[in-house]
């Protein structure tokens, strides 16, 4: 079978991850990026797409009658119609839960990064300041601990689970909001204004659905502590950025970690740029070698149990 691999840099971009495993598998053609105008052209004949973010649209599916099965490097599948796949016979399937203890340890890099201020001892270590100081230790910055801090969960599936019982085990007090409560949840279920009401970390962990898009805006944020963080490395359509710079600027909550944007890469007229309470890193909370390793385990994987007549992962 003939496989296109249509993003193959958005895996593998420092060439940490050998093709092999998937030309295994067929007859494989490696596109770095592929531009929307080049999609049908480099899908050509394939029977097999892989991809993470390229649109697989109805107009694609039509000109490339040979396609099969549509693999995700992904959980999310919003790229793809998968309905209009599913009238085509076109078996369309996701990678999940492969990211689930790669982005909670991100969320507690933050975390961490935020009580007890590394960046900023580091800083003052480097500028001499330790070297002027007239005691031992030297701490003029204030950090605190975790334990007894309201770790506020928005969503509670693979992650949102995970980062909830890394925070119990910190000794942080877990709450949680999902759409509907969950049956063996041993934390409090509250609503989402509640848990931000409560919140010294508030995190979210929610699919960008028409219910979440825009949620953290101006209204959220003024139901927050002044001293609360935000975390989220759940999708950047679920921030309202405007309502967001703006509440960062007046001191409406204390400080907020982004791992994703509205726009992505990054817009350099994003309001969120260069707010100094406001960190940004780019979409990297998923992107550890086994945590990609272990996606492209699944992408296999999948196209394996395809192939054998079994698919699974399969969400058309």
């Amino acid at each position: 079978m003939k496989i296109a691999v249509l993003d193959w840099y958005t895996v593998n971009i420092s060439g940490d991850i050998p093709v092999s495993q998937i030309e295994e598998l067929g007859d494989v053609s490696i596109f770095p990026l592929t531009p929307p105008e080049k999609t049908a052209e480099n899908i050509g004949d394939a029977d097999i797409v892989l991809c993470n973010k390229v649109l697989i649209t109805p107009e694609v599916m039509d000109a490339c009658p040979n396609i099969k099965y549509i693999g995700l490097f992904a959980t999310g599948f919003n790229n793809v119609d998968i309905e209009y796949a599913a009238k085509k016979g076109i078996t369309v399937c996701n990678a999940g839960q492969y990211s689930t203890n790669a982005v909670a340890q991100q969320t507690f890099a933050y975390i961490l990064d935020h009580f007890s201020k590394i960046r900023d001892y580091d800083k003052a270590v480097r500028n001499g300041e330790w070297e002027r100081s007239p005691a031992f230790s030297y701490f003029p910055i204030p950090t605190s601990e975790l334990a007894g801090k309201t770790l506020s969960v928005v969503g509670y599936g693979s992650i949102g689970r995970k980062v909830a019982e890394i925070g119990h085990a910190f000794g942080m007090d877990i709450v949680v909001s999902t759409r509907t409560k969950p049956a063996d949840c041993p934390y409090e279920v509250t609503d989402m204004l509640t848990a931000a009401e409560k919140a010294d970390v508030l995190t979210f962990h929610c699919p960008l659905t028409e219910q979440t898009k825009g949620i953290i805006g101006k209204e959220l944020l003024s139901h927050m502590k002044k001293s609360a963080v935000l975390i989220n490395t759940a999708r950047g359509g679920v921030v309202n950025e405007q309502e967001l710079a703006d509440a960062l600027r007046n001191g409406v909550i204390s400080a907020a970690y982004l791992d994703v944007l509205e726009k992505e890469p990054m817009s350099p007229d994003t309001p969120l740029k260069n707010i100094p309470n406001c960190i940004i890193t780019p979409h990297t909370a998923w992107a550890p070698l086994e945590t990609r390793q272990r996606l492209v385990d699944i992408v296999c994987d999948n196209i394996r149990a395809w192939q054998s007549g079994s698919p699974k992962n399969k969400v058309n």
